[in-house]
């Protein structure tokens, strides 16, 4: 095991893979001699030469679409979104073309890419800067889309999703860049599609992804001071979306808060509360609780973003109330 960052994590999958396949490369906006926006590409230019490592224009289109077409003729690529709000200007490259090619070639037809994007936030950087759009991308067949936290899952999934034949979207949530932890030295692989308990408990379960598993174990640290013990399920994939782990773990507490950064409607924890009513009814003790961002833009207001951002706080008063 190695301590590193969440970015070192996810770096150290990207370099790797590229040392192991000569098909792989990484594209995108200020990868290269930069190092990336917020140094997720540190040295690997240096390693790997411009023909691997690509400064693109400012064109998300471009960038998607050279993702699209390199997978679709035989290359790993990895491309970079700078901010994934910039991803609707690329939309139509990403589902209408990658998500569906596979499909609309009966197989025949590989598209084998890694489409990063950072997400969320926490930096006051706003409106346009800050968003999480997860949901956007799970509503779209043929695409996987990934979301971890650990610095190990980070690394783990990176080296999934660029060995898929499928586009993977691996999202990076950017308050988790500088967070530390233990990493499997060399190779290592997180399953796509499995979540996994991160904390047991038997009162309630806290179902979260992303920068917000980290509030989850936050607030079930204050709910065991209540008498209360939380089950934090970190579902690492938003597509394919591991329900069994979730409905074992509704069965065992009987009580479920679902918590993302997204805003409420229509996030993702809808999707997951639609499931547990449908699926997991009988197990439940109490509704199904959503903890969520407002349905407002992400303000630029330090104070403001604080109390958009769901807390632990949060957290805690909405499984309390489930009792």
């Amino acid at each position: 095991m190695s301590t590193l960052t969440y970015v070192e994590a996810l770096r150290e999958g990207m370099v790797l893979e590229m040392r192991r396949d000569p098909k792989v490369f990484l594209a995108g906006e200020d990868v290269g001699l930069f190092g990336g926006c917020f140094g997720q590409t540190q040295g690997m230019f240096a390693e790997f030469g411009p023909e691997r490592v690509v400064d693109t224009p400012i064109s998300e289109t471009a960038i998607i679409g050279l993702g699209t077409g390199a997978a679709a003729a035989g290359l790993r690529p990895i491309v970079e979104l700078m901010f994934i709000d910039f991803v609707g200007v690329a939309m139509d490259e990403l589902f209408n073309q990658a998500a569906k090619m596979r499909y609309m070639f009966g197989g025949k037809a590989k598209v084998p890419f890694v489409a990063r994007m950072p997400a969320g936030a926490g930096f006051s950087a706003a409106a346009q800067h800050s968003q999480s759009l997860e949901a956007w991308l799970a509503h779209i067949p043929g695409i996987k889309v990934v979301m971890p936290y650990s610095p190990a899952d980070a690394k783990g999934l990176m080296i999934s999703s660029i060995r898929d034949d499928n586009p993977v979207v691996y999202i990076e949530t950017k308050t988790l860049y500088g967070l530390k932890g233990e990493v499997p030295e060399g190779e290592y692989l997180t399953p796509i599609g499995k979540a996994a308990v991160v904390r047991e408990g038997s009162d309630v379960s806290l179902i979260s992804w992303g920068a917000m598993v980290g509030t989850c174990l936050t607030a079930a640290e204050q709910l065991s001071k209540s008498g209360k013990e939380a089950e934090v399920v970190d579902l690492k994939t938003i597509v394919p979306f591991d329900l069994e782990t979730v409905l074992n773990s509704v069965k065992k507490t009987g009580r479920a808060v679902i918590v993302h950064e997204a805003v409420r409607t229509a996030g993702f924890g809808a999707e997951v509360a639609a499931e547990l009513a449908e699926k997991g009814f009988d197990s439940l003790n109490a509704p199904i609780v959503r903890v969520t961002a407002p349905n407002t833009p992400v303000p630029f207001s330090p104070p403001l973003e604080k109390e958009y951002i769901p807390s632990a706080e949060k957290v805690v008063k909405a499984a309390l109330g489930l009792f």
